[in-house]
């Protein structure tokens, strides 16, 4: 009877040091390098959701670890094997880098653990490498570039020049937009990766394509160089620029210090805008702004729904992540008010969201920033969610 008593008592005693652990999540982003500054930006918004959020979610205490990618595929891996086997975290979230998520992704699925994407979003995983584990808040990368095909169709572009780097992302940038862009493609050029940042011989050939159009992919540092030399090239009035993932808030307070006019009316498109009027997106901006005295990215607003995704899955299963099924039910339901508006997943739980053509302006306070000049895909899905197999 005793011993029986013990083993109950003991049981007991685990289930419940069990079900007061606090809730652990991991995240991976690039917080060294000349990419640190993105990945800076989705850390203060994680840190922004948590203050939001008292900390809390399904009642427990809640803990995010930051790794630092140092922009390497190779020790994205290292820190995300760390976060999984010697932290034990409940979920992995950031990724700014598809190639980074590709090398990754193995450890956390395989694990068991849940994986959401606050950037990358390579079409390996949207399509044939899909998992039931594996989330995305922010969008599969041809998505974006195939909203500006459609923007130079709408816009009677005939001709398009193409710049992008050579790698995973690059190159679904490059099939998005030949995807739906139906004029023609004068040139294009993969640049090297991440190295590269003169692009004075690329521009040359831009310009003497005579193409109507220039379409470009450059994240990070070497948005901000490509948009130096495009003003320096003399392309401004000669060549329209169209970008994805180039021009944003992180880039255009050192545009503007470097009074790089040229980037002012340039287009771009994006499934979000600091000026989307929903009361979630309001408050988000508004805090970050006043907290960090500058423009929230669209790195940020995926990174910040992140947290609130993953807090209403723990919230909705009362902290207890024994169940996987009911976890995994509940960040498919994406029961959370996005600073998006409306949210939904497609069957391989990439969003289903809306895609806007947005236009660089100076608002009233003489900021460079963004505004929404239309709507140009309503709930688009992804090309690639028809091979996945979870349909």
């Amino acid at each position: 009877m005793k011993k029986a008593l013990t083993a109950a008592f003991i049981t007991a005693l685990m289930t419940g040091t069990a079900l007061a652990e606090d809730i652990k999540i991991g995240f991976v982003t690039t917080l060294t390098t000349g990419a640190a500054v993105i990945g800076n930006d989705m850390k203060d918004a994680a840190e922004l959701a948590m203050e939001h959020i008292g900390g809390q979610m399904g009642g427990k205490t809640t803990e995010i670890i930051f790794e630092d990618d140092g922009f390497k595929p190779e020790i994205g891996k290292q820190k995300t094997d760390k976060l999984v086997k010697q932290d034990d975290v409940d979920f992995v979230t950031g990724f700014i880098w598809s190639n980074v998520l590709m090398a990754s992704q193995k450890s956390v699925l395989g694990a068991g653990k849940f994986l959401i994407s606050a950037n990358a979003g390579p079409s390996q995983i949207a399509g044939k490498l899909c998992n039931e584990n594996f989330f995305s808040t922010s969008w599969q990368n041809d998505q974006t570039p195939m909203a500006m095909g459609e923007v130079l169709n709408q816009q009677g572009v005939k001709s398009l020049y193409i710049l992008a780097p050579n790698y995973a992302a690059g190159k679904n940038m490059v099939a998005g937009v030949e995807r739906t862009f139906k004029g023609e493609v004068l040139g294009k050029d993969l640049t090297k990766w991440p190295g590269q940042l003169d692009f004075s011989a690329e521009l040359a050939k831009a310009k003497a394509s005579g193409a109507e159009g220039l379409f470009v992919f450059y994240p990070g540092r070497a948005g901000g160089a490509f948009i130096q030399q495009y003003q320096q090239a003399g392309l401004r009035g000669v060549m329209p620029l169209y970008t994805t993932f180039t021009v944003d808030a992180i880039a255009l307070p050192k545009l503007q210090e470097a009074n790089m006019e040229g980037v002012l009316g340039s287009q771009m498109t994006q499934q979000w805008d600091p000026t989307l009027d929903n009361a979630a997106n309001k408050k988000f901006v508004a805090d970050f702004r006043a907290k960090h005295n500058r423009y929230p990215s669209f790195y940020a607003a995926q990174a910040y729904d992140a947290i609130m995704l993953i807090k209403s899955a723990v919230d909705a299963v009362n902290g207890d992540l024994s169940d996987q099924n009911a976890v995994r039910a509940a960040l498919k339901a994406a029961d959370f008010s996005s600073v998006r508006g409306d949210f939904a997943f497609g069957t391989n739980h990439m969003p289903v969201q809306d895609f806007y053509l947005r236009e660089v302006v100076e608002d009233a306070d003489g900021n460079w920033t963004s505004k929404v000049v239309k709507t140009v895909f309503e709930d688009h899905k992804d090309p690639y969610v028809g091979e996945c197999r979870m349909n």
